[in-house]
């Protein structure tokens, strides 16, 4: 069954949100385009409570984008966005869901930061998409959505060590850091994925 993963195309990371994609929007049109191309299409959505660990207006002294040492990991400290039930929160309102089977919501625990689709980012708690894909059978994803440098990079990290065979969608990604991602796309190819465009599927 061939199966595409939408990651967190939301407001909030669309230009004019609170943590803006450049061009974020631009991979709205290609995404409606693929899709009846998959038996199965599935969506992300960063689901945050207000008082989230991971937003620097919860540090006291601290600015956005500034690192703390949290839960033995880095934390970067992100403006507050896709908080639960807010308009940053909906997916952006151009983008066709009528076909999405379900959407897997992360980042919901307050003192667990979750970029991947599949676990908070100290693998902690999982949001349910393993099983679900297992269940169904299957064993390709193709990934497209917001930020390629983060979420969706995230997400085919766990992907891969779940035992999935994955394609990244470029073309239909946009990344928060452009030069970040020039080494992130390298680290993905070493690691097996498919690096790939919309106009060939």
């Amino acid at each position: 069954m061939k199966t595409l993963l939408v990651i967190d195309a939301q407001n909030d990371f669309m230009p004019g949100g609170s943590l803006s994609v450049p061009n974020g929007n631009e991979i709205i049109p290609i995404i409606n385009k693929i899709q009846d191309r998959f038996d199965l299409v599935l969506a992300t959505q960063d689901w945050h409570p207000k008082d989230h660990s991971s937003f620097a207006i919860n540090q006291d002294g601290k600015s956005n984008f500034d690192t703390i040492e949290w839960r033995g990991k880095t934390q970067i400290l992100w403006p507050e966005h896709c908080v639960q039930g807010s308009e940053g929160a909906k997916l952006h309102s151009e983008l066709n869901t009528t076909k999405y089977e379900a959407i897997f919501r992360k980042g919901t625990d307050k003192n667990i930061d979750s970029y991947s689709a599949f676990y908070d980012n100290n693998h902690l708690k999982r949001t349910g998409l393993n099983g679900y894909l297992k269940e169904k059978g299957i064993t390709q994803l193709y990934f497209c959505g917001l930020a390629s440098d983060i979420c969706v990079y995230f997400s085919i990290c766990d992907a891969i060590k779940e035992g999935f065979e994955c394609f990244f969608i470029e073309d239909a990604a946009k990344p928060l850091d452009l030069e970040a991602f020039k080494t992130i796309k390298i680290k993905m190819v070493t690691m097996g994925v498919h690096i790939i465009t919309s106009a060939s599927l």
